[in-house]
């Protein structure tokens, strides 16, 4: 038979592409993940992968191995849910996906709701991007996430939590220009770019760039928006970053903001579906909306 850790570790290979990226994920280490594949090759007397240069690639077996798997994995997060609901208890553990920027997510304010009003939860936070929080969701690795972006996943229940306000910055040594700059001008200057195009950054560039017929002159990729900021200061390029950080660099004369490049995105907390009578989840949900009081529950802008 094969275990729930290892089908959890070959899908995390197969998305990744990569055993180290995918060990990272998981919070195991590279011969542990290397042997979970190995260990249902085995049993299944099937060669999942085929290694190239770079990365690794699903041989035809494995990829369609790979959506039966995504099917347990989810089917075994739900019956694991209606135990609980059987059980009627509020204890047990939750995995949940959050911005690293702790101020973003407000994680230790629901964290604190949580642990006051149910005691016997323990809670698992991993910082995660949110195209990362969204595949890790469909998996089952975690159990709820908090995203940046639309809600665009038919499966997911989705709440608003806020909209967050992000402009366009750049060097203060380039205030004249940036000031002055129209899109093809903004576009032409050198830019700090994300380095994952499922980012949600990249989604709202390609919003306000690409939609017209704009490409960025991206001289340095990052994937950390605290290094972007700091890349900023130090006169590499142009960001799309977060409104109260971009105006507080302005106000401290770090940074110049263009009047013209601005947009917003909600922050979302969402769980599958299929858990919604989850007892886990409705109780960090509660917790959720005792730090955000204006949470509301939306719909998803994805149809099945």
């Amino acid at each position: 038979m094969i275990d729930l850790v290892q089908l959890r570790t070959f899908v995390a290979v197969a998305e990744e592409q990569h055993l180290t990226r995918a060990a990272d994920r998981l919070h195991v280490s590279q011969s542990a993940a290397s042997a979970h594949v190995r260990a249902i090759e085995e049993q299944l007397d099937l060669q999942l992968f085929v290694r190239t240069n770079r990365s690794l690639e699903l041989t035809r077996a494995g990829l369609m191995l790979l959506r039966q798997a995504h099917v347990l994995l989810n089917e075994a997060a739900e019956f694991a849910s209606f135990a609980r609901e059987l059980r009627g208890k509020i204890e047990g553990n939750l995995s949940v996906g959050a911005s690293s920027d702790p101020t973003t997510s407000r994680i230790a304010d629901v964290l604190s709701a949580l642990r006051e009003k149910h005691p016997l939860i323990a809670v698992d936070v991993r910082a995660r991007s949110t195209a990362a929080t969204r595949q890790a969701l469909k998996t089952g690795e975690l159990d709820l996430g908090m995203l940046l972006g639309r809600p665009v996943d038919a499966n997911f229940t989705y709440y608003q939590l806020e909209t967050v306000k992000f402009r366009v910055g750049g060097p203060i040594a380039w205030k004249e220009e940036i000031e002055r700059a129209d899109w093809a001008e903004l576009a032409a200057l050198p830019w700090i770019t994300p380095s994952d195009p499922q980012l949600a950054y990249t989604a709202m560039l390609e919003e306000l760039f690409g939609a017209r017929g704009l490409e960025l002159n991206s001289v340095v990729r990052f994937d950390n928006s605290a290094l972007g900021r700091a890349l900023v200061q130090s006169g590499v390029g142009m960001l799309l970053m977060r409104g109260e950080y971009a105006l507080r660099g302005e106000r401290e004369g770090l940074m110049a903001l263009s009047p013209i490049a601005h947009t917003e995105a909600p922050i979302l907390l969402a769980h599958v579906k299929s858990r919604g009578n989850d007892p886990l989840i409705q109780a960090f949900v509660g917790a959720a909306a005792a730090a955000w009081p204006d949470m509301r529950l939306i719909a998803s802008l994805a149809r099945r």
